[in-house]
Formats: structure tokens, C-alpha cells, sequence
């Protein structure tokens, strides 16, 4: 059969391979050993067929195997050679590119913009969670685990007076010369046997405990046994509607003219913590920087201000009490330091019973990056008597006074990023972000269908994942060319 008869000029399929034939593949090539037999497809091809795969909606090795037989677009895609079996697409999937997908999408991201296609002006980051393949009922939990643990610590104390792991292996190991140790019907313990060994079960509780730690370290408080890198996280999708719990991991996107032009995985709950990493990736792999970012409030902190600054990147992040205080009852709150007035001259607060609160203490700390972070203290003179204190102070002591604490570079910050965020322009660029960034959840989700990871372990799923925004890209791409759009950035919204 004439495969070129029965595809169209304009089949995606088409665009997809002309585009991908402009990357460089060497590093690919090297993750084949020229020694024994020769690989059944060409791993120029497999790329190929993996990313046109994915840009169809087609994930699962065997469905990508039947594709690879029966469709007419993958046969032309595969360029004479042999379909290829589920094994060998799994293979390739987990073990060839490792290390070599995430080199080949950015060398994609690369040529968006050199064929005009993507710039650097701005990008529009958002992150959401998608679930790991791990068990859902494989959790363990940091507080249980330090529980244990301190309780097996006791109890090694209370029977040999020792505190650390070490010095009770060395004990199991002295102790163990000494015991002749017996085993099997007809014979009996010692009371000696049977003391080490209890200790030795303690010990080996003690080596597990300190290992699920070791696994959770300091910015996580769960793990999945079957995934390690899944941290259990309150997703969207809950398949039992109570709020229960999924290994997952927190996914971030940069988007720029529709385009994915940046994907990671990590396993931080909250987003503020990814930015810093995720900027970098980009920046290093682009050889280039975003001169603005946009993001929700989701990633507001002192240290990400101080980093976009530090950067030399204009933030547009929206403050996370920016629609809070619209509100009746943020404002009602009079204890707030945002319903008091500033007095710039007196450097002083004037809660709503017109009592002053002047500058009480001052301090300076310097960053590791050699920037400082001002802190103040503002108590209030006299707050005896006060009709409202109940609503304005918490302290149960009616004898101590009213006190705020302001962070001041971070209040400075926040409201640079306010005044940003205020102009048209930067209206514009919030409602593309929501626009661009949160509907390429939607499309990723809904259109493209995926929900949960084939791969467990943060490395396969990051190679899934640079597969799945090659995919998107290549049919944004295609789209956007049918359209005539390539030349457009933004989205066409109304500003009222």
C-alpha cells in the first residue's frame, strides 16, 4: 500500500517528523552499545513514534504497538521498519532515554524560537498534582515513624543504657562472640540468646525507621513504599470523595505563546519551593532567561521575591492575600496589620481605637546570598481598658500589650509585586496566565487523558512527562499553523 497517497499534505504526522528531524540525536545513539545485534527500529525513529505517540493521546506500550501496526500514520512515521513490540517500546521508554529525552525537548523548545514561534519575554508558570502509579494505601507517615522511633530509642535505653545506632550495633556484635546461639525442635534458648535477639529486632526497627527518614528528609512528611519520590498529596480527583490522600507528585509548567516550554516533577506539597529549582533548569537549558515571570499566589515568599530580583527578573506573582482583603470579613478583622494605619514619619501603627503603636525593637539578618532581611517589632503604648482588645490582641494576659511583627523587606516586596500586578499590561498578563498556563492543565488532563503515571520513580516519570509536553507541543504547533496564530504570543482577551 502507497502510504504517501494516503496522507494528506497537511497531516500532523507530517509536521511532526519534519520538525523532529532538525534535532540532534548524537547523544541518543550513544545509549546503544555498537556491540551485538542491532536494534530492530532506529532510535531516531523510535523518538519519533514515542513523541508522535504521545501527541496522539496514546500512552500505553501495547496501544502504542497497535497504533505502530494498524494506523497508516504510524506506519509512514516508522519509515519502513518493523512495528515494534510492547517490550521494546517499554525498554526504550525507561531505559534508552534516560537522560537524553529532557536534552532533546529543550533542543525542540529552542527551535520554537528560532523559527519565531516562542520568545523570552515573558512565561507564565503554574503547577498541579498528578498521581504516581504507587499504591494508594502504601503511605507512611513522618510523625508515626519518629514516634516508633523514639520509642524503640527508649527502649534500648531502659535495657542496655545506650543511646545511638552505632554503639548498639557494636554492642549486638560484642555480645554475639560471647553466646553460644542454638536453633531448631528439641532445643532451648538462653536467656542470653533470647535477650540478643530481642535487641537485634530493635535494632533492626531502629535502622528501618532512621531509613524511611532518611527517604522522607526535611521537606516532606510521607512516602509511598512502591515510590519513594510519591509523596501523598490532596488531590482533585479523589476516587472516594473524603478528602483522602494519593501518592503524587507536584507537576510545574512554564508556558510561553502556548507552548510547554518547561516541565519538572517534584515531590514538594506546596509550589513556592519549586520555583528557585524550576527558573534554574530553564535558564541553564535555554541558555537564555524569561525577562518576566507570572504565577499565582501560590508561590509567594520572601525568598522567591529576593530571587526574581537577585535575577534580574520582573515578578508579576500575585499577593496571597491580594482577594482576601476585598473581602467584608478581612476587613472586619481589626488585629490585622493591613486594616491598621501607617504613619511614615512617626514609624508607627494606629489601631481602630486610635491607639498608637510605635517602633518597640528592630533587627537585620543576612542571607546566605549576602542580601539582608529587615524585621520590626510595633507594640502598642497602653491597651488597658480597651472596648476592643478581645477582637484586636490575643494574648490572654490582659496586661500585655498589643504587638506586630513586620517583615519588612518581605512587606516591601509584596507590595512592588502589588503595584506590578496593577497596571493593564500586567492585567493582561494575569488573564493570559489563566488562560494559558491553567488551560494547559485542562488540555493535558481532559483532551490528552492523562491522569496518573505509567512509571514509578522520579526519573521515569520525568521522561513521561518531557514525552507528554513534546507531544502537547507538537500539536499546539500544528494547530496554531492552521490557524495562523504562530506569530501570536498572547492570548486576545477583553479588558474591562
Amino acid at each position: 500500500m502507497n502510504l504517501e497517497i494516503s496522507l494528506s499534505e497537511n497531516e500532523p504526522v507530517r509536521l511532526a517528523s519534519a520538525q523532529l528531524e532538525e534535532l540532534d540525536y548524537t547523544n541518543l545513539y550513544k545509549a546503544y552499545s555498537s556491540k551485538g545485534r542491532k536494534s530492530a527500529v532506529e532510535p531516531r525513529v523510535m523518538f519519533k513514534v514515542m513523541a508522535y505517540a504521545y501527541q496522539q493521546g496514546i500512552f500505553s506500550s501495547r496501544k502504542i504497538e497497535e497504533a505502530c501496526r494498524y494506523r497508516v500514520d504510524f506506519k509512514w512515521m516508522l519509515e519502513d521498519h518493523a512495528a515494534p513490540d510492547h517490550t521494546t517500546i517499554s525498554r526504550f521508554r525507561t531505559g534508552r532515554c534516560m537522560g537524553v529525552v529532557e536534552d532533546l525537548f529543550y533542543q525542540y523548545i529552542r527551535k520554537l524560537e528560532e523559527w519565531g514561534a516562542t520568545d523570552h519575554e515573558t512565561v507564565f508558570i503554574d503547577g498541579t498534582k498528578l498521581e504516581s502509579r504507587a499504591g494508594r494505601y502504601t503511605f507512611v507517615w513522618k510523625k508515626s515513624v519518629e514516634k516508633y522511633l523514639e520509642k524503640v530509642r527508649e527502649d534500648v535505653f531502659a535495657a542496655t543504657g545506650i543511646r545511638t545506632l552505632s554503639e548498639l550495633r557494636d554492642h549486638l556484635e560484642c555480645r554475639k562472640k560471647q553466646i553460644s546461639f542454638v536453633h531448631g525442635i528439641g532445643h532451648r534458648k538462653s536467656a542470653a540468646q533470647k535477650e540478643w535477639e530481642a535487641l537485634e529486632k530493635l535494632c533492626n526497627r531502629w535502622e528501618s525507621y532512621e531509613y524511611s527518614l532518611g527517604i522522607m528528609g526535611d521537606s516532606r512528611n510521607s512516602y509511598s513504599k512502591t515510590d519513594h519520590d510519591a509523596t501523598f498529596m490532596r488531590m482533585k480527583e479523589d476516587h472516594m470523595r473524603n478528602g483522602q490522600l494519593k501518592p503524587a507528585y507536584n507537576v510545574q509548567v512554564a508556558v510561553n505563546s502556548e507552548f510547554i516550554t518547561g516541565i519538572d516533577a517534584f515531590s514538594n506539597r506546596t509550589d513556592f519551593g519549586t520555583l528557585q529549582p524550576f527558573l534554574r533548569t530553564m535558564q541553564r537549558f535555554h541558555e537564555a532567561k524569561y525577562e518576566e515571570v507570572t504565577a499565582d499566589s501560590g508561590y509567594e515568599s520572601l525568598d522567591n521575591y529576593l530571587f526574581l530580583e537577585r535575577n534580574g527578573q520582573m515578578s508579576f506573582i500575585k499577593p496571597s492575600n491580594y482577594d482576601q482583603r476585598k473581602t467584608k470579613k478581612f476587613k472586619k478583622q481589626i488585629g490585622r496589620i493591613e486594616n491598621m494605619s501607617y504613619d511614615p514619619e512617626e514609624d508607627c501603627f494606629t489601631c481602630a481605637e486610635g491607639r498608637k503603636l510605635p517602633l518597640h525593637r528592630e533587627s537585620t539578618e543576612r542571607t546566605e546570598d549576602g542580601q539582608y532581611i529587615s524585621t520590626a517589632w510595633y507594640r502598642c503604648e497602653d491597651c488597658t481598658n480597651c472596648p476592643r482588645r478581645t477582637a484586636c490582641c490575643r494574648a490572654k494576659d490582659v496586661n500585655t500589650p498589643k504587638e506586630l511583627r513586620l517583615q519588612k523587606t518581605f512587606w516591601e516586596k509584596r507590595a512592588e509585586s502589588r503595584n506590578n500586578i496593577t497596571t493593564e499590561r500586567r492585567i493582561l498578563l494575569r488573564m493570559c496566565r489563566s488562560i494559558q498556563a491553567e488551560g494547559t492543565f485542562g488540555l493535558l488532563k481532559n483532551d490528552f487523558g492523562f491522569r496518573r503515571f505509567l512509571t514509578a520513580g522520579k526519573v521515569k516519570i520525568r521522561i513521561e512527562l518531557f514525552f507528554l509536553a513534546l507531544g502537547f507541543n507538537l500539536k499546539k504547533y500544528w494547530m496554531k499553523r492552521e490557524h495562523n496564530r504562530l506569530s501570536q504570543h498572547l492570548s486576545t482577551v477583553k479588558l474591562e
